[in-house]
């Protein structure tokens, strides 16, 4: 009776955590509504976990004597691994959530191939389709584990370079072919025989070890301006690889989750992939990041500096003004001083905006996070394709740390690596103002002739520097 009970209420609660996951997911849509949507499905997963902790009722007469053992690990593994998420989440800075953001992918990842590592060695999968899943997910989880930590590292700083190697892209082929080999030969072996045979082990360690070196050699070669939609591709890896897994298992709750985040994982990678004009074969295999760059157009003009106050006092006589946020405002934590800014010249009756672009920063939605940190009014926000239109009857566009999102040899310029990739035509204005902190390049290595043109000046600093010498000239106007 105590058995039939719990499993009904674990059905129940895991039928009600999908409902909170799936409304939780829908009010995420939205802005306006995304915080309590991030609760409500917050505490559906909680309920999730604690929920299955009644899985104890039903265990076999054979693992009894292990409870107390398996239940103390799994506090311990809550609370540490809570604690750690928690700690991170107060302490990591806006510029460091992209790396935060692709190690917990990897750490989804890597929980779904250890559900499966567990159903493989424990021989607990042996018919067919379950067998099938499970290697299925373990080769996604594995591959997303170590995917993931590789980006994380190259966005942390720690990996400057793109791995540059004769032959990868066969030697990766090879890879993968020995892994779905290896899944083959496990799924054939293990179908056979009943239990684990003595060599089975060595077998599923390889798979595993072979599903790793994947996801390393993959990811190494991606230079730094794909780390947008790669961090895209591993979060749609880790939700699928949990979606199986949950099949597996026969958890509702992990399959509804599973499979909704990889649906959404595959949209936004696909979503970013077309801003970008390429597909996601050329982030994963063309190493965009780290080409070669070919000598295009020749770039007249000169670089005109003027000073922070000065573009102050322009803007606050202008009558449209765009701000165009990019990571390095992120990097100099100016956004608080940009949206005093923007208040100041909104008193003086300026029409402001902003426009951001869906690659802008080192992770998807990085500047609309940064912005409604800041406490910008989301209808104030424009997307690429809202605002793009309205340049060209612009007084003043602000670019703060943006460099290639802005660049329109994109337009114009075949032998250019970013030619085709959609840009905000911030160069149609009638007048341009640009806050970096040196003449350096962006992310795809190449000149951007904005900076060389007419109605454009450069206003050199830290961001949150020039913005605080803005914001002391237009308060000095009265």
């Amino acid at each position: 009776m105590l058995m039939m009970t719990s499993q009904w209420l674990i059905g129940l609660v895991y039928f009600f955590a999908a409902f909170l996951l799936l409304f939780g997911l829908w009010r995420m849509s939205s802005p306006v509504t995304a915080p309590g949507g991030i609760h409500v499905a917050g505490w559906g997963m909680a309920g999730a976990v604690i929920v299955s902790f009644l899985y104890v009722f039903s265990v076999s007469e054979a693992a009894r004597p292990h409870l107390p053992t398996n239940i103390g690990l799994a506090l311990v593994a809550l609370l540490l691994g809570g604690g750690a998420a928690w700690w991170s989440g107060r302490k990591a800075a806006m510029t460091a959530m992209p790396q935060m953001v692709a190690i917990y992918n990897g750490m989804g990842g890597g929980a779904a191939a250890a559900i499966a590592a567990m159903e493989l060695f424990g021989a607990r999968a042996l018919d067919l389709p379950t067998l099938a899943g499970t290697l299925f997910g373990a080769l996604i989880g594995a591959v997303s584990l170590s995917g993931s930590l590789i980006a994380w590292a190259k966005l942390d700083g720690r990996l400057d370079k793109p791995l540059r190697l004769k032959g990868l892209q066969l030697i990766n082929a090879a890879v993968m072919l020995l892994t779905l080999a290896a899944g083959a030969w496990l799924m054939l072996t293990m179908q056979a025989a009943d239990g684990v045979p003595g060599h089975v082990p060595w077998l599923i360690a390889g798979f595993f070890a072979g599903a790793l070196l994947f996801g390393v050699l993959m990811t190494l070669p991606i230079g730094g301006a794909d780390m947008p939609v790669v961090i895209s591709i591993y979060n749609a890896f880790t939700g699928l690889a949990v979606g199986l897994e949950g099949f597996v298992l026969q958890v509702p709750a992990m399959m509804i989750a599973g499979m909704l985040v990889g649906a959404a994982g595959v949209l936004l990678t696909l979503l970013m992939a077309n801003a970008m004009n390429r597909t996601v074969a050329h982030v994963l295999f063309a190493r965009f990041g780290d080409q070669p760059v070919r000598k295009g157009a020749v770039i007249t003009g000169e670089l005109k500096p003027t000073a922070a106050s000065d573009a102050g006092v322009a803007m606050r006589y202008a009558a449209k003004v765009i701000i165009v946020p990019g990571y390095g405002l992120a990097v100099a934590q100016g956004q608080q001083k940009l949206y005093e800014f923007v208040k100041l010249l909104q008193a003086h009756g300026v029409l402001v905006r902003f426009a951001v672009h869906p690659v802008a920063g080192r992770m998807p939605g990085q500047m609309d996070v940064l912005l409604a940190e800041a406490g910008v009014p989301y209808d104030l926000i424009f997307q690429l394709e809202d605002i793009n239109t309205d340049f060209p009857d612009t007084d003043m566009v602000l670019v703060i740390g943006a460099n290639d999102v802005v660049n329109p040899v994109a337009r114009t310029d075949k032998a250019s690596p970013i030619y085709g990739m959609p840009i905000l035509d911030v160069d149609k204005a009638h007048h341009v103002y640009v806050v970096k902190r040196g003449e350096g390049k962006g992310y795809a290595g190449i000149q951007n002739p904005l900076f060389y043109a007419e109605n454009c000046n450069m206003v050199y600093g830290d961001a949150q520097a020039v913005l605080v010498k803005m914001i002391e000239a237009v308060r000095g106007l009265g």
